[in-house]
């Protein structure tokens, strides 16, 4: 596990984290920005009516409101609301974070949302806002980014991402959960130091082209090609020295 600590980024702490990790880039963060800015108004105006049906749908599968509402972590360890279309129900006593493709939560409406990736179509509304990016660290539950150690820290000068390379690598990653006798543990002491570990390197390598190729290679997964050629793949994923 990664050495955790401390909350939220002073505005000290974030000069310095930016002067260290991201020296001559910040016009980065910039580009960054004015695509998701750009993008999601675009994506709004043509998916509107499909988050609209989608969110009907899931209201009625759940009988209640469709649109779920979770507290995360996001840039500098500040917690924001993030916003998915709802795909479980209630389960009287299952309260984890965790998620498998065996969860007794997930409806069968759901479970399709979820594979075609339609749950997560009002997140373009936390990226219109500033909340997240189409590129990023997927946002975590408090407890796993907010108490970030060492270099790994400077993964909070980041906004949260709908996709990026730890998205892409464990694309699966329900069905991997669902394989182990302890998700819990496995999502805390495998997969996210794994997942940080991919998140430093793409810091280190944040460029806007790359952007385009991760949002194109969750697009259009099968015709990904590209990804093949990037600096950010599994053969990368290791835990860190401390994890």
């Amino acid at each position: 596990m990664i050495p955790s600590a401390s909350g939220m980024v002073s505005v000290r702490e974030q000069d310095q984290l930016l002067r260290a990790m991201l020296p001559g880039s910040r016009h980065v963060l910039g580009g960054k920005r004015l695509l998701d800015v750009a993008l999601s108004m675009v994506l709004l105006a043509l998916t509107g009516w499909l988050l609209l049906l989608v969110w009907v749908a899931a209201s009625v599968d759940i009988r209640g409101n469709g649109l779920f509402r979770q507290r995360r972590i996001g840039r500098w360890g500040r917690p924001f609301t993030i916003l998915k279309i709802r795909t479980m129900r209630d389960v009287p006593g299952l309260r984890t974070t965790v998620t498998t493709t065996r969860d007794p939560r997930i409806t069968p409406l759901g479970a399709l949302l979820r594979r075609l990736k339609l749950d997560e179509l009002p997140q373009l509304i936390n990226v219109l806002v500033g909340h997240m990016s189409f590129v990023g660290p997927r946002p975590d539950v408090p407890g796993f980014a907010d108490r970030l150690e060492g270099e790994f820290r400077a993964i909070l000068a980041l906004r949260p991402g709908i996709t990026g390379p730890a998205s892409l690598s464990f694309r699966d990653e329900e069905q991997l959960l669902a394989a182990q006798p302890d998700p819990e543990a496995y999502n805390r002491d495998v997969l996210y130091p794994a997942k940080c570990v991919l998140n430093l390197a793409y810091l280190k390598n944040l460029s806007i082209q790359r952007d385009l190729q991760y949002i194109f290679c969750t697009l259009l997964p099968r015709a990904c090609f590209c990804c093949r050629n990037l600096p950010l793949d599994v053969d990368m994923i290791s835990p860190p020295p401390d994890a």
